[in-house]
């Protein structure tokens, strides 16, 4: 089975409209280029304002489902696509969490993941602004087949990659607003270890450029790892926004399963027997 999948690495345009706007127009842009599936880069309708403390900023915050998961679920719907889509949670007042919609090719809202780990550290001071997810490690099944999410700092840890592996995941995207200093090399290191050690694609995600908050300098370089820990491609560009359009070769999974037999020893459920080959 081939998916086309898209990633959109975008600059923050100033206002919340606007940065929709350019989201939809991405959209547009991937489905002309054939992409079965799009993810929106963390928080993708608002600044990274987690570089400062700021409750004005809390006014970001919106239900889920709420208004942007019903523009996008009509755009999805328009396009045959589906949308993984990263914003900012209002459960209830004062309860606030950072989470990704999950809307199928053909409208529909299939749940929601929200990030476990919050860091709480210069520039971002995330404990300020979310609760730990609270809704486990989802599997979303979509037209494009069983896709996952773990989002930004999540990446660090390995039992939500291990838990969406088990879970059947073929695809798991990794939103973020990843900054140039101690993150760099493992930008490059945890999502391809993980989709080595869990046997999936990955779609790791990121902002570019400055924004007014602060001093972080998001590195974009986003980009689409296969179960052999190879880029899909090019990674995208390190200052300039991108779409990413790549074409993922979903047999690769079951080669790669047959050819090491991690995934059969640890689910042996869904393999039957123990003494099966």
């Amino acid at each position: 089975m081939i998916v086309r999948a898209a990633l959109t690495q975008v600059r923050w345009t100033g206002d919340q409209e606007s940065m929709v706007a350019a989201h939809e127009r991405y959209t547009r842009q991937a489905a002309d280029q054939g992409a079965q599936v799009v993810c929106f880069q963390e928080v993708f309708n608002a600044p990274y304002f987690p570089q400062v403390e700021d409750a004005a900023f809390y006014s970001y915050a919106e239900s889920v489902p709420g208004p942007t998961t019903e523009r996008f679920a009509a755009l999805a719907k328009e396009l045959g696509i589906v949308v993984v889509l990263p914003v900012y949670e209002l459960e209830q007042p004062g309860i606030l969490y950072n989470t990704a919609a999950v809307i199928d090719a053909d409208g529909s809202y299939l749940g929601k993941y929200r990030k476990t780990h919050i860091p709480h550290l210069p520039g971002f001071w995330e404990k300020f602004y979310f609760r730990p997810g609270n809704l486990g490690y989802p599997v979303f099944d979509t037209a494009v087949g069983r896709i996952g999410v773990y989002i930004c700092y999540d990446r660090h840890f390995p039992e939500g990659w291990r838990a969406l592996g088990l879970a059947g995941a073929t695809i798991v995207f990794n939103p973020s607003a990843t900054s140039r200093g101690l993150s760099n090399y493992l930008w490059r290191l945890e999502q391809p270890a993980a989709a080595v050690a869990n046997e999936y694609y990955v779609g790791a995600i990121n902002r570019v450029g400055f924004e007014e908050l602060g001093s972080n300098d998001f590195y974009g370089t986003s980009y689409f790892v296969n179960p052999e820990g190879a880029f899909v491609g090019e990674t995208a560009d390190a200052y300039e926004e991108e779409l990413v359009v790549r074409v993922l070769d979903l047999d690769l999974l079951t080669e790669v399963r047959n050819r090491w037999q991690f995934y059969r020893d640890r689910r042996p459920d869904a393999y039957g027997p123990l003494t099966a080959p």
